[in-house]
């Protein structure tokens, strides 16, 4: 009789657990559109072999809802707008350090749980979202996520509080007046003499907005006080800015990894072609793809370039910003460089500038989401 023992029995290594990834898009600005083309690049670059993910909408009146996960419904298509609708099923976030679980919420049912998140990817664009407000939430519900902090969003949301910093870390901003609704209210005429001293044009904008909405250029002093209430209706504070002679450049930054700098892009310009835009406007950017031509990247000179590049990351540091951010710039004739804004979660889709100027400098859009998703997870919440 034999008596070898027999083997003991092989048992597999449990497979590890992906990461688990929240998009979450839609809001309450008036990019709710935009934000949900965003998400269907996103959610379609996902390498689902690396991460799960969980896809999250908020409504127009700022419901959280189960949303679905596929890139084909949140696209753009013609006049066929993407919108979240409050499908019942709402979302609650984690309630407090150590705590990932997610629930589901429907009326006349217990809250289920729907399975623990290790990062958000918050592709929100403009207020109640892309200001700082989704973040401090995040923040308190201890839960990691892509992109700017707090202060950060909220600074670069603000055109005004943005140019007083990056002015007082000594860059180059140009120059510009700030209307509160009560200067306007009280004193209108001082407001017209104030914005006179910029001379024409203008261009006249809501203090907190992207996507160009609400924006006028003025190259008339009677045009003024209607450009102002189309700004006003967006945002009651307004900047006006002198316009600047000179081509419209961008550049994409990434935070560094293990303290290491921050990396710029190849830039990218902006050229409308179309006469009906007299500027990059929000139809021009989103609905008019034959009236504008993206040069990625810019035809410049090797040291304007480093210039620009130089520039965007002081911008970067200068507001303290993490993972993601554009900043776009004036080049004028002569080579100089300023600074028009910095955005903190910048158009996303897989034709956006941002991941379009990447993928010139190597990085391709799905390896793009990877780093952010990367740096997010390496990053610690609270203070840092």
């Amino acid at each position: 009789m034999d008596a070898t023992p027999a083997p003991f029995p092989v048992v597999a290594e449990p497979a590890p657990a992906r990461p688990r990834v929240l998009v979450l898009f839609g809001g309450r600005s008036g990019e709710h559109t935009i934000s949900c083309a965003t998400a269907g690049g996103v959610l379609r670059a996902i390498d689902r072999e690396r991460y799960d993910v969980l896809a999250v909408g908020i409504t127009r009146d700022g419901h959280w809802v189960l949303a679905e996960d596929d890139p084909d419904r949140w696209a753009i298509r013609g006049d066929q707008l993407p919108e979240v609708e409050d499908t019942r099923t709402h979302v609650l976030l984690p309630q407090g350090v150590g705590d990932r679980e997610v629930q589901a919420l429907e009326l006349g049912k217990v809250p289920r749980g729907i399975g623990a998140v290790d990062v958000v990817f918050p592709l929100l664009h403009g207020p109640f979202g892309e200001d700082g407000t989704v973040q401090g939430m995040l923040e308190l519900a201890d839960v990691r996520y892509v992109g700017a902090g707090v202060l950060a969003s909220a600074v670069g949301m603000d055109k005004h509080m943005m140019k007083v910093v990056l002015a007082g870390h000594g860059l180059p901003v140009g120059e510009f007046e700030v209307v509160l609704p009560s200067q306007w209210r009280d004193d209108p005429q001082a407001v017209l003499d104030r914005i006179a001293q910029l001379g024409l044009p203008v261009f006249v904008k809501p203090a907190r907005a992207g996507s160009s909405l609400g924006i006028s250029r003025v190259d008339d002093p009677e045009e003024l006080t209607a450009a102002l209430a189309t700004a006003q209706a967006v945002d009651p504070k307004v900047v006006v800015e002198a316009a600047v002679v000179g081509r419209e450049i961008e550049c994409g930054v990434l935070g560094g990894r293990d303290g290491a700098p921050a990396r710029a892009s190849l830039p990218g310009e902006i050229v409308v072609t179309d006469p009906r835009h007299r500027f990059y406007d929000y139809e021009a950017k989103y609905f008019d793809a034959d009236g504008v031509r993206l040069a990625c990247p810019a035809d410049l000179p090797a040291e304007v370039v480093a210039r620009v590049q130089a520039v965007a990351v002081a911008a970067f540091d200068a507001i303290g910003c993490e993972g993601i951010a554009r900043v776009d710039v004036f080049v004028t004739p002569d080579g100089a460089v300023q600074i028009n804004e910095i955005n903190t979660m910048p158009g996303f889709t897989p034709y956006s500038m941002f991941p379009m100027m990447w993928q010139v400098s190597g990085l391709s859009y799905q390896q793009l989401v990877d780093e952010l998703l990367s740096l997010a997870l390496a990053r610690p919440t609270g203070l840092r």
